[in-house]
This record gives C-alpha cells, sequence and structure tokens, in this order.
C-alpha cells in the first residue's frame, strides 16, 4: 500500500466532503415529491410508524401528498399494502425521516448521506486497487460530479443504496483478495509441500462482511442477485490463481474444497441469512401484507416442516415476482422508458421534475423576448464522463485478457452484472436511471485506464518521464472537462429556473428531450 497513509485519509476526506456540499446543498428543494418519492417515502415513513406498509388516501389523486407538505401526516388507511421491492431502502430512508421529520430534507438526507459515502469507498478501493492515492482520488472525484449519481442521491428512490451496498461488498471482496494473499504467502513453504494445500483460511473476515453488503443490496433491490453470482465466480478465481501461483498441484481442486465451499457460506449463505432478516418487520407484524396466507392456504409436501410465517412470506415474493414479470406490466408503456442498450451513451435520460411555461417577470426569469422559462430535474450522466467510460470498459476489457490485470476484471464484472441482466427485461418499462449502479463501476475502469495512461511517477534516473508529462496533461485535461461539463449541466440537474433557449441548449440530442 502507498507509504502517505496520512495524505491518503487527507484526500479522500476532502473529496468526499466536496461531493457532500454538492449533494446536500439546499437538498430540500424543491419542496415536492420528486417522481418515484411519492411512493418510497411515504412506505418509509409508514414502516416506520407501523412496523409494515400501510394503503394511503388517494382520493382525490394527490391528496396524500398535499397533506404531507402542508404537515398533515394523517394520510394513511388501516389496511396494509403490498410494496414490490424489499425494505431496506425503505428503512434508511425512514431513519432520515425518524432523525429530520416527514418532510423533503427528511426523505431525502439519507440518500444524500449514502451518495456521499460511495465516493469515499471508492476512492479507498481504487486506492487499494492500483496502490496510488492519486488514482483514487481521481475516481472519487470523477463520481463525485458524475450527474446521475449526484440526482439519484438527491431523491429518496432506492437505487442509490443499491448502488452503495455493491459497492461496499466490492470493496470489501477487494480488501479480502491482499488479506488472503498476505496470509498465503506467510505459508509459502508448507504450499510447496507435496500433497499439501496450503493454508486454510476458513474465517475471513472481509469476505463474510462483503455477504452482509450483498444481503443488504438484495434488501434493497433483487437485481443484486446477479452482481453477487458473479463476484462470487471471481473471488473464488482469485483464490484458484493465489494457490495456483504458490504452487500448489491440482490447485483447482483443492481450492474449490479449502476456499470454494467456506466462500459459499461467507457470501451465499451470509447474503441469504442477511436478507432474510431484513424482513424482521414484516415477519414481527401481523397486519402486514398476506401476513396471515398461510393460515387459510395449508401447506403440502415438504413444505409442511416450513413455518406459516415464512410460507407467508414465500407466497409474498411470489407476488412481488408476478408483479415485475407479469402481463399487466409487460403492457404498461412510459414516455421515458428506454432500452438498456442504450444506457452506456446516455441514449435516453429521464425526467424527475419539470414545471414549464414559466412566465417573464418570475423571480429568476429573465428570457429573451418571446420565450418563457422552465424548472426542470434531469437524471442525466455527465455526457464527456459516460463517453470516455464506454470507451474505458472497451479498453479495460483489452487490458483484463491481454495483459492478465485482475484488476480490471473488477470494474468489467461490476457494469455488466448492473446492465445486462436488464436485456431480459426490456419488454416491460425500464429506466435509465437504473444505471446509476454502473456509474461507480465504469468509474473504476475510467480511473484504471487514466492510471495506465498517467505511467509511471519517476523514470530510472530520477527525472520526470516524458511519457509521465504527456499523460499528465491528458488525464488532467480529461478529468477538467468533464468537471466543466458537470458544472454546464448543473442547472437541469438542481431545478434552476433557466430561459428555454438555455435549457435546449443543454438537451444535445432530441431523445434527451
Amino acid at each position: 500500500m502507498p507509504k502517505d497513509a496520512d495524505g491518503g485519509w487527507i484526500a479522500t476526506l476532502v473529496i468526499t466532503i466536496v461531493a457532500g456540499i454538492l449533494r446536500f446543498w439546499h437538498l430540500s428543494t424543491p419542496v415536492k415529491f420528486v417522481f418515484d418519492e411519492t411512493y418510497y417515502a411515504k412506505d418509509a415513513y409508514s414502516l416506520l410508524k407501523f412496523g409494515y406498509a400501510r394503503q394511503f388516501i388517494d382520493q382525490p389523486e394527490g391528496a396524500a401528498d398535499k397533506a404531507i407538505l402542508s404537515g398533515n401526516l394523517d394520510v394513511f388507511k388501516p389496511t396494509p399494502s403490498l410494496t414490490v421491492h424489499p425494505e431496506v431502502g425503505k428503512w434508511m430512508i425512514a431513519a432520515g425521516e425518524k432523525l429530520f421529520g416527514m418532510d423533503t430534507f427528511g426523505w431525502r438526507f439519507m440518500p444524500a448521506l449514502f451518495g456521499t459515502l460511495t465516493v469515499l469507498l471508492l476512492i479507498r478501493t481504487v486506492r487499494r486497487m492500483t496502490r496510488s492515492t492519486l488514482i483514487g482520488s481521481i475516481a472519487g472525484l470523477l463520481l463525485a460530479v458524475d450527474g446521475l449519481h449526484f440526482v439519484m442521491s438527491r431523491v429518496a428512490l432506492l437505487d442509490i443504496f443499491l448502488a452503495f451496498w455493491l459497492v461496499a461488498a466490492v470493496s470489501c471482496l477487494v480488501a479480502d483478495r491482499d488479506w488472503t494473499r498476505r496470509r498465503l504467502a506467510d505459508s509459502l513453504d508448507q504450499a510447496t509441500e507435496p500433497g499439501r494445500m496450503g493454508r486454510w483460511l476458513l474465517i475471513r473476515p472481509w469476505r463474510i462482511a462483503a455477504g452482509i453488503c450483498f444481503g443488504l443490496a438484495l434488501g434493497t433491490k433483487w437485481s443484486a442477485v446477479w452482481t453477487l453470482a458473479a463476484f462470487g465466480v471471481l473471488a473464488f478465481a482469485w483464490d484458484y490463481g493465489a494457490r495456483r501461483s504458490l504452487g500448489v498441484r491440482f490447485a483447482f481442486v483443492k481450492s474449490a474444497i479449502v476456499d470454494g465451499i467456506p466462500a459459499f457460506l461467507s457470501l451465499i449463505l451470509v447474503a441469504g441469512i442477511t436478507y432474510v432478516a431484513t424482513w424482521t418487520g414484516w415477519l414481527l407484524h401481523d397486519n402486514a401484507y398476506d401476513h396471515n396466507w398461510a393460515a387459510s392456504n395449508p401447506a403440502h409436501g415438504v413444505m409442511k416442516v416450513v413455518p406459516d410465517d415464512f410460507r407467508s412470506l414465500i407466497h409474498y415474493h411470489q407476488e412481488v415476482l408476478a408483479f415485475h414479470t407479469g402481463d399487466y406490466i409487460k403492457h404498461a408503456t412510459h414516455p421515458y422508458q428506454s432500452n438498456p442498450a442504450g444506457w452506456p451513451i446516455i441514449a435516453r435520460p429521464i425526467g424527475f421534475d419539470a414545471v414549464n411555461d414559466i412566465k417573464p417577470g418570475t423571480p429568476g426569469c429573465n428570457p429573451p423576448a418571446g420565450t418563457n422559462c422552465l424548472q426542470v430535474i434531469s437524471a442525466l450522466g455527465t455526457p464527456i464522463l459516460w463517453w470516455g467510460g464506454a470507451l474505458a470498459l472497451i479498453a479495460a476489457l483489452v487490458l483484463w485478457i491481454g495483459s492478465r490485470d485482475w484488476r480490471y476484471g473488477v470494474p468489467l464484472v461490476g457494469f455488466v452484472t448492473c446492465w445486462v441482466p436488464w436485456f431480459g427485461f426490456d419488454t416491460r418499462p425500464i429506466f435509465f436511471f437504473y444505471a446509476v449502479t454502473m456509474i461507480p463501476f465504469t468509474v473504476m475502469a475510467v480511473a484504471l485506464v487514466l492510471g495506465k495512461i498517467l505511467g509511471p511517477a519517476r523514470a530510472a534516473l530520477g527525472t520526470a518521464s516524458p511519457r509521465r508529462l504527456i499523460g499528465s496533461a491528458v488525464v488532467g485535461a480529461f478529468v477538467v472537462l468533464v468537471v466543466l461539463n458537470f458544472a454546464y449541466i448543473w442547472p437541469i440537474l438542481t431545478d434552476k429556473v433557466l430561459p428555454h433557449p438555455d435549457w435546449l441548449s443543454r438537451m444535445w440530442f432530441k431523445t434527451w428531450i
């Protein structure tokens, strides 16, 4: 690891503070429910107040939202509600509501906090992978100024929590890789003796922590299952490679026994237990939706050994799965739905909020003659970062295969598992903001490739190399361009009043409108 431990933490904290200032600045604006906040903020408060989700008044349309914004929180019916995502993200939103109240700041506090903490985690993870504080800091700065990650950190939706827990899990696996190899290296002599497997490492704290984080990711959204599965395979490949490099004979078979079985327990089993534990609130409340389903539906076969509460929970999951894959949602449409094929290049971003036709003379509205103003919140990634990221991911694939450098596999596996599975659901409305889980891994790939461009710090004679100078110019120019690009789109990320021509100048393609 780099020897600048103090400097590494100073750089980490400075960039994290900058990311936090950006995300918390005027966080309570606009004072309204933005997009799906209308569901998650109320579900979170229902969990906080009753322990399970209840339906809320819906007549006339928007009545519950208006009541809450006016300070009246008595908007819930006594009937339970079927919520179509697990409860971790909503409990996290509820924590902010508990601390600061049921208002826009309260329900957006935790998304902003965990969006900021994702920047910190990414810095430390990339620093560990590259052994460079500079490259880690570049990764954190780029994530701090990504438009999509920024917007998702300022609205009470679930996806920013999913991104955090996935990055946390991967960070733990990277730390486990270092931890394990240090201990295997200590047993080098033992590992090379005929018939030996090398050191047994049954209890691996970082891997158990990764399992907990993956379980919390699953408890936020089920889509985390693909990332869990793929990184489980990748982690085993790291273990096998370590034992093989130490000279263990029949390393694959032996690693499957001494590493694969414990890995399954630490990752899959721990994640599963953690996931079930996240349903504790539902399990403890008899009035929760479908909690008593098993009482009127006798068990058959092997299900007779399953307690009724858990049979009811299984049925609940079946209903949620039917919602996400059934005919109802397959025939639904939405003006902002997008095909995942276009996500890496921001083919179709999504608008979260818009106020059109703001008349001249309204505070902040001074448009050219004959035009009006508008306010929008567009979930738009910083274009230069995303387009550069698409190229960096291709380069990472080449470098992973060509140089067999394990580091490039981490962002690629993370990106692919957060992107490719959505192609199987493109018959239903899906949205660009789901890609917020992709951007930390994209930024990781960008940082690794920029580090490759940057080159070594000094030549053999101790003088700055020409490659380093050229690389520094290229890397510096890219980072500056990304920051300037973020500053340019800032008004359409933050609900600023803009003359219509100024807004249109930021809509670079028709599909962005």
